[in-house]
């Protein structure tokens, strides 16, 4: 059986179906179908606090993998992404990744704090909350990134992607957060950054460790998708609000990520704007973000830097951002190499050839052919 390819051909494919497999069964698991209810407690299963026998509560290590281990394995995602965040970046790919990462950056904020001065920062536009606006706009696929400027791009392109990973996980939102006046304490920004921060540390100081850690990027993901779901009901997917909500984030994404890539790539003088669309879409794993930047916001609570009352409507609206975010996630999936293709075809009507970069279409096509793929 090819389950693993069948996942794949969904957009964002290792997030989401597990994230939807999780949700289904909490679903079905939230019900207390007596029949269910009746096999479990046969079986021996604890009850809940309330009363109830819940496939998902059996605990041991059934409970603790695929119902609890959310944060744990978020944590351990985000060690492994930060063990591959190479230092050493040539320097025209390290000019594009800072100029993309801080394009993108800077329109998610923006438009975060649009909408946080126009609508209210929890509900809204369409159910739309100021944290999975930049949870959503600041995160991008770095695999589709990848593929995308390998086909369509050139090495400086592809190189930008060592900058790029910095968007990948909470810290970028944390800080936009903060900046819009959610109190964190700086030992919120610690316990979400430290995992990154030594992985990063021992990637860089070993390239075998990193070499060793790189699996743990992709192999924890459907892992903490799953508890995620499992956290979640799949109503939230159904949901007009959540449903028209994903999809004005994942317009957003796309139009201001794309725009504002092209017009910081124009000043600074790069004629290929391949790399800004290829940008413009929203990660699967930032569907884990409004998770971790509920846990960061406990920290703040522990800390006495936030009421309870603030941390409470943060963690009200986590399930909601999550659906929004992987609504966004499939959609701009769609949308990034539809942009990409039309795009290539532009440029090069205008003379312009991508995978070069010196971005002409004359000269000795098989040199140029062979420095690409070095």
């Amino acid at each position: 059986m090819r389950i693993k390819d069948t996942i794949e051909k969904v957009p964002g494919g290792l997030m989401v179906v597990p994230l939807l497999l999780g949700a289904s069964l909490n679903t079905i698991d939230q019900m207390h179908i007596p029949a269910v209810m009746r096999v479990l407690e046969f079986l021996g299963a604890p009850q809940t606090e309330e009363g109830y026998y819940e496939f998902l509560r059996i605990g041991g290590f059934s409970q603790e993998l695929f119902k609890d281990s959310a944060l744990v394995l978020i944590a351990l995602f985000l060690f492994c992404v930060g063990s591959q965040m190479n230092l050493k970046v040539g320097g025209k790919a390290l000019k594009k990744g800072v100029l993309l990462t801080g394009s993108k950056y800077g329109a998610g904020v923006a438009v975060g704090m649009a909408f946080g001065f126009f609508f209210d920062p929890i509900t809204g536009l369409f159910g739309l909350s100021t944290l999975a606006l930049i949870a959503g706009m600041t995160n991008s696929n770095s695999g589709m990134y990848a593929a995308l400027t390998g086909k369509f791009g050139n090495r400086s392109d592809i190189g930008g992607l060592s900058i790029l990973a910095i968007n990948d996980g909470p810290f970028l939102t944390l800080v936009a957060l903060g900046v819009l006046g959610t109190a964190f304490p700086m030992i919120s920004f610690i316990a979400v950054l430290l995992p990154i921060g030594i992985g990063m540390l021992l990637g860089n100081l070993d390239p075998k460790i990193r070499e060793f850690l790189k699996p743990g990027e992709a192999v924890t993901i459907p892992f903490f998708a799953f508890a995620l779901g499992a956290g979640m009901n799949l109503a939230n997917f159904f949901n007009p609000a959540v449903l028209t909500g994903g999809l004005t984030l994942a317009v957003l994404t796309f139009v201001c990520s794309a725009g504002t890539g092209i017009l910081v790539f124009k000043i600074f003088k790069e004629k290929s704007y391949i790399a800004p669309i290829s940008e413009a879409s929203t990660a699967g794993n930032a569907a884990a973000t409004p998770a971790a930047v509920a846990a960061a916001a406990s920290v703040a609570v522990g800390a006495g830097a936030m009421t309870q009352a603030e941390f409470e409507a943060i963690q009200s609206i986590v399930p909601i951002a999550t659906a929004q975010i992987s609504i966004s996630t499939i959609t701009t999936s769609l949308l990034c190499p539809l942009g990409v293709i039309l795009m290539d075809r532009y440029q090069r009507k205008k003379g312009i050839d991508g995978t070069r970069e010196d971005l002409g279409l004359k000269g000795n096509k098989d040199e140029l052919k062979h420095a690409v793929n070095d």
